[in-house]
């Protein structure tokens, strides 16, 4: 008998609790959500319904107060700080909104530093961050600073960052939100390559639908539960 492989991320009954007693605020009221492999994920849904919370527990920078979080099958609310860190480092890439870059380093030595936290020697930094920086159409700009590239740029110095590492996991908040219209859809032409050519799993906080519509999927949150989860016309027929 084939045994069925567990899905990429699933979370059961995820809640998460600020604060104690009459102050104590419930960001998250039991999300169930399961996640596989390959796909491309849009998360929205209005200021303070839980959407960043849950990003924050699937990139293991928050832990749930209570509900089963596993990454291929393993629990990882059972992980320690030193296991989490170590599962960030080497499954989870993230991009931010606000790029997050050092100012006065080049964009090589920006790529590099995932790298460099693993103790990678230089020649691999170099030529991984090189490749990187070529995946994201950066060819070229290696040794240019923040200040000297536009936000599109800059952005796409972060994926480059983000995808140094190889992961299986690309978890991007608001990507788009510090961009323009033409760059936005750069960012997200690119996210869709990386997702379809890299086979990279990308779960991407919006609140913009026209940047989820690029999405294989879309999953709503209200009031810190799932909402709604909707796939695309052509996928929900199986094209």
């Amino acid at each position: 008998m084939t045994q069925t492989a567990p899905p990429l991320i699933e979370l059961a009954g995820i809640t998460k609790t600020y604060g104690d007693g009459q102050a104590a605020f419930q960001a998250l009221r039991g999300v169930d959500l399961r996640i596989e492999a390959g796909e491309f994920v849009a998360v929205m849904g209005p200021s303070g319904s839980g959407k960043s919370t849950v990003m924050n527990i699937l990139g293991c920078l928050d832990t749930p107060t209570s509900g089963s979080y596993r990454f291929q099958g393993v629990p990882v609310e059972t992980m320690d700080r030193n296991q989490r860190a170590l599962l960030r480092r080497h499954f989870l890439g993230f991009v931010f909104q606000g790029f997050n870059l050092l100012g006065r380093t080049s964009a090589l030595e920006n790529v590099e530093l995932p790298l460099l936290y693993r103790g990678e020697g230089v020649a691999t930094r170099h030529a991984a961050a090189r490749k990187a920086l070529a995946q994201v159409g950066l060819d070229g700009w290696e040794s240019h600073t923040p200040a000297e590239l536009s936000g599109g740029q800059q952005q796409r110095v972060a994926i480059a960052r983000a995808i140094v590492t190889n992961p299986t996991v690309l978890l991007a908040d608001e990507p788009t939100g510090n961009l323009d219209t033409v760059r936005s859809r750069e960012i997200m032409d690119l996210l869709t390559e990386l997702n379809r050519q890299a086979g990279i799993t990308v779960l991407m906080v919006t609140h913009e639908p026209d940047m989820a519509a690029y999405a294989h999927r879309q999953v709503h949150f209200v009031d810190g539960r799932v909402d709604r989860d909707s796939r695309a016309p052509a996928l929900e027929a199986g094209a």
